[in-house]
């Protein structure tokens, strides 16, 4: 299989694009929805590109470009009782929750908002555009991700 394109979704507030630059790699931990959590364990994979998204943002919309490093592994936050993403369900046997780590690629000059990708001739198809799509992880097809880095 080659290399995959996906979009990640993140509230600048918790974790943006800016703390990723700065950081220059980290794991997407958090993903508490079982569809974005079997993207992370089954099909994310190193090398795959992700357009870094701000949700809950003014205004909102892709960021820029990260890369998966790691492939997906448990996430130690559902083990943390401490932690808000604690999950009494998981074991460290069996694992409920998956992060995948991802490094800085890019920050857009500007964000690209979900207004601008609505009008944008070929994105009709979209995940992301779908009513009612509330994923924080989800497939990009490799056409969709030519159309919005042209």
């Amino acid at each position: 299989m080659g290399k995959k394109y996906w979009l990640m979704k993140s509230e600048p507030e918790v974790y943006s694009i800016d703390h990723l630059k700065r950081d220059k790699k980290t794991y997407w931990d958090g993903v508490r929805n079982y569809q974005a959590r079997n993207f992370l364990r089954d099909q994310v994979k190193a090398g795959d590109q992700v357009f870094f998204y701000h949700s809950n943002a003014d205004p909102s919309g892709i960021a820029g470009i990260a890369e998966v490093v790691r492939e997906g592994y448990s996430d130690p936050s559902q083990f943390d009782s401490k932690d808000v993403h604690y999950d009494s369900a998981s074991t460290q046997e069996k694992p409920i929750w998956y992060v995948v780590e991802l490094a800085f690629v890019e920050k857009f000059k500007e964000i690209i908002s979900l207004d601008q990708l609505r009008k944008i001739k070929g994105l009709e198809k979209m995940l992301l555009l779908r009513r009612g799509q509330r994923l924080s992880v989800m497939p990009v097809s490799q056409e969709e991700w030519n159309i919005i880095v042209k």
